[in-house]
Order: C-alpha cells, then sequence, then structure tokens
C-alpha cells in the first residue's frame, strides 16, 4: 500500500491504462493512509470515503472500457474548503457562516469533474481563509505532519497536512497572499502559484489565485492542463493555452537570476533558510546562470497600506453579521477585523494603491533578471496554535512581505523544498518568474529537484 502512494500522477495514469493498477485499488490504499493520518492531522472537511469509492469504481470502469474522461480520471484530489462544490456547504473556515448548500461547482471542481478525478474531501482553512495557520473557530486544529506540535502554515491548512501525509497526489489551494507557497514551505511540498488568471477562481479578487500542491513538480505540472482551461465565471481568466505541461527542459546557462535575501519588511530570515537559499542560489550558479543578490520588492508602507485595505475590506464583509454571528469569529481574526472600522474611505484607497505600487517594483525588478529565488518563509516553523507566526493580530503580515508582492505583480511563483532545519522541519526556496511565463518556473523548480532528487522520506504515522 505504501509503495502505491509513492506513485506520481503520470505512474498512475499510466497502470490505469496498462491495467496494471486500477482506481479503485489506489483509492483503497489512499483511504487506509488516511485512517491512520487523520486522527492526527486533521486535515479534511467533509471526508466522503464511500462517495470516493463510488467514484474510484467509476472510473475503473471506465478505463477497463478504455475511455477515460480526461487525463485526471481515476486521480484522488482534495479541494480546498473554499472551493465550492455542489450541494456541499463552504463555511469558509469560520463558524459564523450560516452553512447553506453550493448552488454550483466552482471553476476549478466543475474541471475536476469533467475529467473525472477522484474529488474525495475538501481540505481546512482558517477563518474566512485570512490566516497562515490551521486555527479555525469551525475546523479542528490542523497539524504538520513532520512534527505534530507544529503548524502547517495557511490558509491552505489543510492541503498541506495531507499532501505532506500522503492522502494522494494532488490538493489543490488558493493563493492571495501566499496561502499556497507559505505552507507548502513549512510541509516540504510543491507549491505552484501561476499567474493570474492561469487557474479561473470564483469569485476572483485582486491577486486570488488557486495552484496545485503536491509532492513532486510533475504531479503539479500533470495537473495544470485540467485546472489552465478558462471559465466564464472568471473575468481575469486567461485565454486557453497550448502548453506542453510536462515539457521540462531547460538551459540555465547566461540566465540572469536574482536572489531576494532580504523582504524590506517584516520578520527577519532565520539564518538556516538563508544559508538553504544561497546554497540552492550556488546550485544555479554552477550550471552557469549568472547569479547575484537584489534588493527588496516591498516596503513597510506597501504592506500597511494592504493591511489597512484587507482590515476595510474584511470589515464590510463582516459588519452586517448579527452580534451573535461576530461573536463566533476567531477572536484573533476579529480583533484584526475590526480595526477596518476606522479606515476612512481615502486610506482604504490608498491602501489598495499599494498593490499598484508592488506591480511596479516587481516589474522594474524583471527588467534586469529573468527569475528570482528567495526564501519562502523567514521562519523555520511555529507552534500548532498560533494564528499566524507572530501570534499577534496587531502584526498580522509579518511573515508574507516574500510572497505577497508576485500575487499584486501576477507572476507565477513556486515554493520548493530546500533542505531541512536541524529541528528536522522543512525549508522553502520560493521561485519566481515573469509575468505569463508559468512554464519557466515550472522547468526551473524541476531541474532544481533534479539537483536535489526531492524529498525522499515523507513524514511516518505519528505515534497514537
Amino acid at each position: 500500500m505504501t509503495d502505491l502512494l509513492n506513485l506520481t500522477i503520470k505512474d498512475l495514469v499510466a497502470g490505469y491504462r496498462a491495467k496494471t493498477l486500477s482506481p479503485y485499488e489506489y483509492w483503497l490504499a489512499v483511504e487506509a493512509r488516511i485512517e491512520v493520518f487523520e486522527p492526527h492531522v486533521a486535515a479534511l472537511y467533509a471526508y466522503d470515503p464511500q462517495g470516493a469509492r463510488e467514484q474510484a469504481k467509476a472510473s475503473t470502469e471506465r478505463w477497463l472500457r478504455d475511455e477515460p474522461l480526461g487525463p485526471l480520471d481515476g486521480i484522488p484530489v482534495s479541494l480546498k474548503e473554499l472551493i465550492a462544490t455542489k450541494g456541499q456547504p463552504v463555511p469558509l473556515g469560520t463558524a459564523a457562516v450560516e452553512l447553506l448548500p453550493a448552488e454550483e461547482d466552482a471553476p476549478i471542481a466543475a474541471r475536476m469533474k469533467e475529467d473525472g478525478a477522484v474529488i474525495f474531501a475538501k481540505t481546512t482553512c482558517p477563518d474566512y481563509g485570512m490566516l497562515s495557520s490551521g486555527l479555525s473557530s469551525f475546523h479542528p486544529l490542523s497539524r504538520n505532519p513532520w512534527d505534530l506540535t507544529q503548524n502547517p502554515g495557511g490558509s491552505s491548512a489543510g492541503a498541506a497536512a495531507a499532501g505532506a501525509a500522503s492522502y494522494g497526489p494532488l490538493h489543490i489551494g488558493t493563493d492571495i497572499g501566499g496561502s499556497v507557497r507559505l505552507p507548502a514551505g513549512w510541509t516540504g511540498l510543491f507549491g505552484f502559484k501561476p499567474s493570474h488568471g492561469r487557474i479561473p477562481v470564483d469569485p476572483y479578487y485582486v491577486g486570488r489565485c488557486a495552484g496545485p500542491m503536491t509532492r513532486c513538480v510533475d504531479d503539479a505540472a500533470f495537473s495544470m492542463a485540467t485546472l489552465s482551461r478558462p471559465d466564464w465565471r472568471d473575468g481575469t481568466s486567461l485565454p486557453p493555452n497550448d502548453f506542453d505541461w510536462m515539457d521540462h527542459d531547460i538551459d540555465v546557462r547566461g540566465m540572469k537570476i536574482g536572489v531576494m535575501l532580504d523582504a524590506g519588511c517584516g520578520l527577519a530570515v532565520e539564518i538556516e533558510i538563508r544559508d538553504a537559499v544561497l546554497a540552492a542560489a550556488k546550485r544555479f550558479e554552477d550550471a552557469g546562470a549568472t547569479v547575484f543578490e537584489v534588493e527588496p520588492v516591498l516596503t513597510r508602507q506597501m504592506l500597511d497600506g494592504l493591511d489597512n485595505f484587507w482590515r476595510a475590506k474584511f470589515w464590510g464583509d463582516i459588519r452586517n453579521l448579527t452580534a451573535e454571528r461576530r461573536a463566533k469569529i476567531l477572536p484573533y481574526i476579529y480583533q484584526w477585523a475590526e480595526k477596518g472600522a476606522d479606515v476612512s474611505g481615502v486610506e482604504a484607497v490608498q491602501g489598495f494603491g499599494q498593490t499598484i505600487e508592488m506591480r511596479k517594483t516587481c516589474g522594474r525588478l524583471f527588467t534586469t533578471v529573468d527569475a528570482v529565488l528567495s526564501p519562502t518563509n523567514p521562519i523555520v516553523s511555529y507552534p500548532a496554535d498560533w494564528a499566524s507566526p507572530t501570534n499577534d493580530p496587531e502584526k498580522p503580515f509579518e511573515h508574507i512581505a516574500f510572497t505577497v508582492p508576485w500575487n499584486m505583480s501576477e507572476q507565477p511563483a513556486a515554493s520548493i523544498n530546500c533542505g531541512f532545519s536541524k529541528t528536522g522541519m522543512p525549508i522553502g526556496l520560493q521561485i519566481v518568474g515573469p509575468r505569463f511565463d508559468d512554464m519557466r518556473v515550472l522547468k526551473l523548480s524541476k531541474l532544481f529537484e533534479t539537483w536535489t532528487g526531492g524529498v525522499r522520506n515523507w513524514p511516518k504515522p505519528p505515534l497514537a
């Protein structure tokens, strides 16, 4: 069973096609894994093993007839709870929301169903997806499989925990400031945030993207042919593409790669992380790239302006809730949000304007480089029950300084494991490419994974 869980999506599809492995057999292996880990990591919401068995049986019949619905037919996938699936409530990670069935599938869920993927569960997130943490007023506390005392990050917390615990090969998260890359970095996964609009989302919003969280680059790349099909519901959805998502060939000789070790504000980078990123950069240099340190693209004014804008917007979203419902919001989130009532309209607009300033500085940097390397996270880890790496609602975004600029500039960025701390916790390397050049990020990531061999020893079952 464990050997099956080491297979990539490409391996699984080959087995299904050759009829040496069935989707049903593979699902049973995933189900057994979930039984062992889930009581400890609490990654899942609306887990439906019986429904997954039925989906896997139907897929098995299609493969026996050589009539798969699409490239992901029979591949187990989890979707972040914020991604609507018809008939299931979308609690948004908070006890404050009335649980009403979703009226339709969000674009990502629709694409998965069109391809015959086995959607077996949603994954947990914090209240309104507003924390880089597994802490929620609705879901049980999600934990990091590498160390159950530690946080998986967020807001795609459950997706990260599920991926690191080997609940199948593919988990889809969402990312508006780093919510795919941050937890991927803290759990050793490959987390890919494509160019804005490459994967349609609904509702769409400034900087909001979705992306695959997987144990290897190939699995993320394989999923992109399905995930990147356009959807009219996303007004920022990009046109159809004809990329060969599995083409990983790249020659970095002569490529100009910037290394960003200072985010410009936020938490200071820990020494272990700095050393790991520099060692990663040296590999690219040894392969012929011109590697040099670059200045940050973010300022204190930008990050604080974004904070003001997000507080004002979020307060507008929740202010009409009844007092009883507002009282159910995680106190950390509510304490942060209520300051939004004091943000004037002018201040909110000025705060939004800082997203444009981020776009400018990111664009300026990419007139001088072909790619950027940086830490994904500035710190190695933090306690599982903390709401954020600072655990301070007055300093809520100190940890996103390396990731959030690339949301606002709409550029593709990924996190890939580049080592481990002395305590055994994963360290993430962020790789950023030019706007719309998603393939460059995937190719550089695959090259780095080839050099390092990827993560070989995933977490073992925790002690009861």
